[in-house]
């Protein structure tokens, strides 16, 4: 693994940094939160005209044709600053495999928009209840539930699994087309996410072969592990610098309480694991860019994401007192992003027991 980051790299994530830090301020958040928003359209808008939407779609579609490792810094920016966008959902759950499994004509005719941010997709990997497709002439349409879809309330497409007689198929449907109900479901972050009812709703598109999905979910699903586990390297760093900053400005008994040794001891205990969250998501994101095998790294950037992440937030909300349950203040934030960030895609003991079959099957 090559540690130096090339022209690209520093580019996508300074520029990144520099929008979400600009546009995604406690207040902002405030602001969104009283108005019961969760989608910042500003934000949203601004990575779209930067380009950082399709960073690594394409160029013939709008991309810049990069690869997974500058997705990765704009999660990580986007965790930094807990942003409320659809970005893991729309770009790596729905757009980077549009791209990798879709014709030409689907590509063509979705990934521009995904690109330019005017339209949103997702994918439901949850099922609630089997879903099921059926084809007659010549048109599939999929019955059954997916829950907690990501963005699923705002999204225009959908990818869906979905058991065929020929095996489990990725679909694509349109959201807000017929024989699809969309039901709202809160989660930890305060972002809702979705309940998707299909009775018959037909697909406007078959993702790589019929009877292909299982490949094409586990493509997914290996990505959208990794982009949490950089999601967690934001989160981690920002809870790790809103503390040191408190620490430093708190006094107690005459002295700031960064001076105490516990207080310290605590913060450098955070510190190393908000480090090795960030070298292991690192290498699981370079890995799939480099589109070397990557599912050991993975497991372990997501072990550190779930076990380490937890233990920066937890020291956060420790090292603040009182101020780190009052909602007026930030770092909670963080520390409810982290735990959805912990129990997506797999915890901690999950990512053990991968690993650990990797091991015994050599």
């Amino acid at each position: 693994m090559d540690f130096a980051l090339n022209e690209e790299q520093n580019a996508t994530r300074d520029l990144a940094r520099r929008i979400l830090g600009d546009l995604v301020t406690p207040d902002r958040h405030k602001e969104l939160e009283g108005a019961g928003e969760w989608f910042d359209h500003k934000a949203w808008s601004a990575l779209a005209d930067a380009g950082l939407l399709g960073i690594a779609l394409p160029e013939a579609y709008g991309g810049a044709g990069l690869g997974f490792l500058e997705v990765a810094f704009v999660l990580e920016e986007i965790g930094h600053t807990v942003a409320k966008l659809p970005y893991m959902a729309s770009i790596v759950l729905g757009a980077l495999p549009i791209a990798e499994f879709g014709t030409a004509d689907q590509q063509a005719a979705w990934l521009p928009s995904l690109a330019d941010g005017s339209s949103v997709a997702t994918a439901g990997l949850v099922a609630g209840r089997a879903t099921t497709a059926v084809e007659a002439d010549g048109q599939w349409t999929l019955t059954g539930r997916r829950d907690f879809v990501p963005a699923g309330l705002d999204a225009n497409l959908a990818l869906i699994p979905a058991d065929t007689p020929s095996g489990n198929t990725v679909f694509v449907v349109d959201l807000k087309g017929a024989g699809v109900t969309l039901v709202r479901q809160d989660t930890t972050t305060g972002i809702p996410e979705a309940q998707i009812e299909l009775a018959g709703a037909p697909a406007i598109g078959v993702l790589g072969a019929v009877g292909g999905g299982g490949e094409i979910v586990a493509w997914i699903t290996l990505r959208g592990t990794a982009a949490l586990a950089a999601i967690a390297v934001g989160v981690c760093e920002a809870a790790l610098r809103i503390t040191a900053e408190y620490t430093k400005t708190r006094e107690q008994f005459g002295r700031p309480i960064a001076t105490f040794q516990a207080v310290g001891q605590r913060a450098a205990d955070a510190y190393i694991d908000t480090e090795a969250v960030r070298l292991t998501a690192l290498q699981a994101a370079w890995r799939i860019s480099e589109g070397l095998p990557a599912e050991n790294e993975v497991a372990i950037a997501k072990f550190w994401a779930a076990d380490g992440g937890q233990r920066v937030v937890h020291a956060a909300q420790h090292l603040h007192g009182g101020m780190g349950v009052d909602r007026d203040y930030p770092v909670h934030r963080y520390f409810l992003w982290a735990k959805s960030i912990e129990l997506t895609f797999g915890g901690a003991t999950a990512q053990l027991l991968k690993i650990g079959k990797a091991l015994a099957d050599g």
